[in-house]
């Protein structure tokens, strides 16, 4: 049985372009379900310094707890600081980010000495990521870190 054509393209060939359509918009529905991390710079008082963070969780469910790492870097590259910290849960004072909600936190990282350098660069990682029921996200694909200028 011969395959009829419509507009020039026999009945597989749209089924496959109706497929590949299909994929393209669920990857791009999926690629938004994330938690979006925005890293302004760092903000030094003293020996105090202050990395806001702005975060947007556009998972389907909640974020229980995520652990990050803030390492600051001076114009040179060299690390001048770090500390690693619960940015949202990580105790029973610190509620869970709802799904489709946001959040402000202030990452401070204390210094031992007075910091010379006045520009700063501030680099987030994630290393535990927990949504509802204790179930584990990946820090890799489900986080979207990007800096203010």
């Amino acid at each position: 049985m011969k395959n009829k054509r419509c507009n020039g393209f026999s009945a597989t060939n749209q089924v496959k372009s109706i497929k590949i359509l299909l994929w393209l918009f669920l990857s791009v529905l999926t690629t938004q379900a994330q938690l979006t991390i925005t890293v302004s710079p760092p903000k030094i008082t003293g020996q105090k310094i202050v990395v806001p963070l702005a975060m947007t969780n556009n998972l389907a469910e909640p974020v229980a707890s995520a652990r990050a790492a803030c390492f600051l870097l001076d114009d040179q590259g060299k690390m001048v600081g770090q500390s690693a910290k619960w940015v949202i849960g990580g105790g029973k004072d610190h509620p869970a980010l709802p799904a489709k909600s946001g959040t402000i936190y202030n990452f401070v990282i204390t210094s031992p000495q007075p910091l010379i350098a006045t520009k700063l660069t501030a680099k987030l990682s994630f290393s535990r990521i927990l949504l509802s029921d204790d179930k584990p996200a990946d820090a890799n694909k489900d986080v979207i870190i990007s800096n203010t200028p």
